[in-house]
């Protein structure tokens, strides 16, 4: 793959310019340029360099996302364990980028874990990410989960609304007769009824 054609890659690269300059933990010598330069052209391309430095003691934290992204996007599923910690990431932006690898990793435990996080209460303030890649995996567990995200956002004062916006968008895409009631349901609170991409009535 030619990473510097890659959007996502690069904003990633972007992203973590200061974490290189200034992180701690030892530069792999495979990601001596990427550091020095910036330049994603710069990423190595052997699959086995990057698993190295996704596994090695003590690497970088950028280095390992970097490293998952790269493995991911190009199907090994040597990248998965990573990829899903990176997406329970209290990093946002983590997140968005492991729920894009992971997107594109295509590796059959991806919809599981994405479900398990996303309906993991304790961990409600960051389902956001997992619950739309499981409506872009559009895989068997999507629907169920999704159903019980929304049910669980619905009580008033709920601060995870937005959550649940997701959950009523990602399912009026899937189009699942299923999600009906929990649609329904939704049709009262104003935040979840319209999104930015208009009405999500079912």
């Amino acid at each position: 793959m030619e990473y510097a054609e890659d959007p996502e890659f690069c904003s990633m690269i972007d992203r973590l310019r200061d974490e290189i300059g200034n992180g701690t933990g030892e530069v792999p010598a495979a990601f001596g340029r990427l550091a020095e330069t910036g330049d994603p052209a710069e990423l190595p391309g052997d699959p086995e360099e990057l698993h190295r430095v996704l596994t090695e003691p003590g690497r970088p934290l950028w280095a390992r996302e970097v490293a998952a992204y790269a493995l991911g996007v190009a199907g090994d599923p040597r990248a998965f364990e990573a990829l899903v910690l990176f997406l329970n990431h209290r990093d946002p932006e983590r997140c968005v980028t492991a729920a894009h690898a992971l997107a594109r990793l295509g590796d059959p435990r991806t919809a599981r874990a994405a479900a398990a996080l996303a309906t993991n209460e304790l961990r409600a303030a960051y389902a956001l990410l997992p619950v739309r890649l499981l409506a872009e995996l559009r895989a068997p567990e999507s629907v169920p989960a999704l159903i019980a995200v929304l049910e669980r956002r619905l009580p008033a004062g709920d601060p995870h609304w937005r959550v649940g916006l997701a959950c009523v968008e990602g399912l009026g895409a899937l189009g699942d007769p299923r999600a009906r009631p929990a649609l329904e349901a939704a049709l009262p609170h104003p935040r979840l009824r319209e999104g930015e991409h208009g009405s999500v009535e079912p």
